[in-house]
C-alpha cells in the first residue's frame, strides 16, 4: 500500500525539520515548503493526501493558503498550526473548510492523532466507496469536508453513478451518524402523494386519509433526508420544500400547526438544475438553497481505474453465499475494461450479475455478456467531417485496443503531443487520457514504448 503523502508548510526551517522528522518516522511521505507560494507549486505538480500548515507566515498566511488550496481543489484536507493569539483565526479557518487546527506548542501524540483521524476517515470511505481513481479520491475528500456541517448538499451525476451511496457516506461521517437516514426518490412517487410523503397529513385531509401520518421530514428529525431526483419535484412542492429548508418547520397536509424539524437535506439529480431555473421549471431560490455545498460524481467512463475494482467487488458480492469461484476470460475482461458504460456503475453491476448467472464452468466468457457490450454499442469513434457517430462493428470484427491505441497516437500527433488538446479531440478527460497513455505504453512523442520483458 502506498504511503500517505503530507505537505508541511512553515516559514521557519527548524519547525519544518522537526515536523518532517516526526512524520517521516511514522512512515509518512513528507514534502516541505517554506511558504504558501511554494506549497501551491507543489500541489499543482503532484497529489497530497494532507496539507499541514502554519497559520502565521511571512507572505501568504496559512488562512490565505487555505483559500488558495480550496479554490484549486476543494477536496484537499488541511490542518492548521496556530499560536495562542490566533485561535480565533483558526476557528474561522474551520468554517472555510479546514479539517482541524492544533495550538502551539502541540504535543507529538496530539499531532499524530489529529493527522491519523483525518486520514482514517478517508480510509474508512475506501471501504464504503470502491475506487482507485484520482477523480473519486477527490469525491471522498469532499465528503469528509461537507459531512462536518449541517448545510444542504447537492449531489450531481449521471444515472447509475452512485449518488445515494455518496449521500449515505455523508451521513455516516457526520455528527448525525447515529440518527436515521431516510431516502426518497422524488420521481418514483405520484406528485399528488409526494406532498403527504414528505410532510405528512392529518386525518380526513383527503380521500383515503383515514388517520394522521408523519411525513419523512418528521421521521428523519435529527437525521438526514435524501431527496433523490430532486429535479423531478413538481413546481408547487418546490415552494413548500424551500420553506421547510429556510424555516426548519413543516405543516402536514390538512394541518394548521407548524412542526419544528431538525433535518439535514441531501439532494441529488442527473439533470441541469441551473438550466431548469432559466427555463422556469425549477425555482431559482430553491436551487441556491440546495446548492450550498455540491459534489459532482464523474461518470464511470472517466474513471477507468475503478472498473476492475468494481468488477471484482461485484463478482464477490454476487457469489458471497455460494461456493462458486468465478473467473473471467481474458476476452471478456477486455470488453469489460473498454466498454463506455452509459449506465455507469449500476450497468456494470447488472452485467456482472447476468454473467455470473449465465456462465458455465465458473468462467465468464464473451457469450455471457449483455448484447450491448458485445455489439459495439456505446463505443464512439470520430467520423470524417468531425461528427460523432456510433461505431458499427464489421462482420470480421476488430481489435478494440488497436483501434483505441491508433486513435490516441493520431490525436497526440495532431496536437504536437499536447495531452489537454488530445483529450478534447478524443472526448476524454485529461486524467483518463493520461491513464490510457500509460496503459498502452505510449510516450509523449506519440511512439509506443517497448513492453518490459
Amino acid at each position: 500500500m502506498a504511503r500517505k503523502s503530507i505537505l508541511v508548510v512553515d516559514d521557519e526551517k527548524s519547525q519544518r525539520e522537526i515536523l518532517e522528522m516526526i512524520l517521516s518516522g511514522e512512515g509518512y511521505d513528507v514534502t516541505t515548503a517554506s511558504s504558501g507560494e511554494a506549497a501551491m507549486k507543489f500541489v499543482a505538480d503532484r497529489h497530497f493526501d494532507l496539507v499541514l500548515t502554519d497559520l502565521q507566515m511571512g507572505g501568504m498566511s496559512g488562512l490565505e493558503l487555505l483559500k488558495e488550496l480550496t479554490d484549486f481543489d476543494k477536496s484537499i484536507i488541511v490542518i492548521l498550526l496556530t499560536a495562542h493569539g490566533t485561535v480565533n483565526s483558526a476557528v474561522d479557518a474551520l468554517r472555510l473548510g479546514a479539517f482541524d487546527y492544533l495550538q502551539k506548542p502541540y504535543e507529538r501524540e496530539k499531532l499524530l492523532e489529529t493527522i491519523a483521524r483525518a486520514l482514517n476517515k478517508l480510509t474508512n470511505l475506501d471501504a464504503e466507496i470502491v475506487s482507485a481513481s484520482p477523480e473519486m479520491d477527490r469525491v471522498k475528500k469532499l465528503i469528509l469536508k461537507v459531512a462536518k456541517s449541517s448545510s444542504t448538499v447537492l449531489i450531481r451525476g449521471e444515472s447509475g453513478t452512485g449518488k445515494e451511496l455518496i449521500a449515505r457516506s455523508i451521513h455516516n461521517n457526520s455528527l448525525r451518524t447515529n440518527q436515521i437516514f431516510q431516502a426518497v426518490n422524488c420521481a418514483a412517487i405520484n406528485e399528488n402523494l409526494l406532498e403527504s410523503e414528505l410532510f405528512g397529513h392529518e386525518k380526513g385531509s383527503f380521500t383515503g386519509a383515514i388517520g394522521e401520518k408523519k411525513g419523512l421530514f418528521e421521521v428523519a428529525d435529527g437525521g438526514t433526508l435524501f431527496l433523490d431526483e430532486i429535479g423531478e419535484l413538481d413546481i408547487s412542492l418546490q415552494a413548500k420544500l424551500l420553506r421547510a429548508l429556510q424555516e426548519k418547520q413543516i405543516r402536514r397536509v390538512g394541518g394548521t400547526k407548524e412542526i419544528d424539524v431538525d433535518v439535514r437535506v441531501v439532494a441529488a439529480t442527473n439533470r441541469d438544475l441551473l438550466k431548469m431555473t432559466q427555463e422556469g421549471s425549477f425555482r431559482e431560490d430553491l436551487y441556491y438553497r440546495l446548492n450550498v455545498l455540491s459534489i459532482e460524481i464523474p461518470p464511470l467512463r472517466e474513471r477507468r481505474p475503478d472498473i476492475d475494482l468494481l468488477m471484482n467487488y461485484f463478482i464477490k458480492k454476487h457469489t458471497r453465499d455460494t461456493n462458486r469461484n468465478i473467473k473471467m476470460s481474458a476476452e471478456a475482461k477486455r470488453i469489460f475494461d473498454d466498454y463506455s458504460y452509459p449506465g455507469n456503475v449500476r450497468q456494470l453491476e447488472s452485467a456482472v450479475e447476468r454473467a455470473i448467472l449465465l456462465c458455465e464452468n465458473d468462467t465468464i466468457t464473451v457469450d455471457d455478456l449483455p448484447p450491448e457490450m458485445t455489439n459495439g454499442a456505446g463505443v464512439k469513434t470520430v467520423a470524417a467531417g468531425g461528427s460523432a457517430e456510433y461505431f458499427q462493428l464489421p462482420s470480421e470484427g476488430v481489435n478494440f485496443e488497436d483501434v483505441e491505441r491508433n486513435l490516441i497516437i493520431q490525436a497526440m500527433e495532431r496536437t504536437d503531443n499536447n495531452i489537454t488538446k488530445s483529450a478534447k479531440l478524443l472526448g476524454l478527460t485529461f486524467r483518463t487520457l493520461q491513464y490510457r497513455l500509460e496503459k498502452f505504453g505510449i510516450k509523449r512523442d506519440g511512439t509506443e514504448e517497448e513492453e518490459e520483458t
